[in-house]
């Protein structure tokens, strides 16, 4: 009698966390599916087909490195160069599913490894600033369902109406990744003016070292440089990490 008690109350809890895994996710189409498209677009006019652009979305899952992935194949990079800039790019994401991981409650190591897929900056932000009640995966796979999906959604919008979509709008596309990131980051500026420094002083290596060498080498090194120089200039004083995490709540 226990067991038949318990079984039906888990799987309406798993579906009320699922539900609001959903609602919480949905303003991240706003974002995601113009994105999407800049991508699409991108990836068309480097010269991939339809299905290799939508194929890309399906099984990367992650939008700045496949912008990144394709503007570098555009430019004739290498396979190496193109390799050693999205992993650096995607590193991040080692630290990101660690925290996701540890604040979520025990679940099947399958099904976590299943949720790491879909962690993105969204989702992560999503996820480590919701209440504790909704550190189940069940809410995480909520979210990641409506970003997931509004991703391809959007790739899949801008590779098959690449051809029909006026010259005048394909190019007020591509200004969504850099209004995604602006967006990201401004935040941030606020409390902790080092950051923002670090990050004004990368593109102002990359500007230079990009009249030196290829422009995709000239972006590893950079970020390879600034990042370990941001290792001893950024500080995260952990007084204004919870400030900014209460005001994001």
């Amino acid at each position: 009698m226990q067991t038949a008690n318990i079984h039906p109350s888990s799987s309406h809890s798993n579906k009320s966390l699922y539900l609001a895994g959903i609602r919480a996710g949905i303003p991240v189409i706003f974002g995601f599916i113009p994105v999407g498209i800049a991508y699409a677009l991108m990836a068309r006019q480097a010269g991939f087909t339809a299905m290799e652009t939508i194929y890309m979305s399906i099984s990367v899952f992650a939008g700045a490195s496949q912008m990144m992935a394709t503007g570098m194949y555009a430019q004739n990079a290498g396979i190496a160069a193109i390799v050693l800039a999205t992993f650096l790019l995607n590193l991040r994401h080692l630290i990101m599913s660690t925290c996701v991981m540890n604040k979520m409650q025990p679940a099947p190591v399958l099904l976590k490894l299943l949720a790491s897929f879909g962690v993105t900056d969204e989702s992560f932000a999503l996820f480590t600033t919701a209440k504790e009640e909704h550190s189940h995966i069940a809410y995480f796979f909520g979210m990641i369902t409506v970003t997931y999906s509004s991703w391809i959604a959007g790739s899949a919008i801008g590779a098959l109406a690449s051809d029909f979509l006026p010259a005048i709008l394909t190019a007020s596309f591509g200004i969504a990744l850099y209004a995604m990131f602006i967006g990201l980051l401004v935040p941030s500026i606020p409390g902790n003016l080092r950051l923002g420094l670090l990050v004004l002083l990368t593109a102002v290596c990359n500007t230079i070292l990009t009249q030196i060498i290829p422009s995709s080498w000239a972006l590893i090194v950079s970020t390879l440089v600034c990042t370990f120089a941001g290792m001893f200039f950024v500080e995260l004083d952990d007084d204004t990490t919870n400030e900014n995490t209460e005001v994001t709540v």
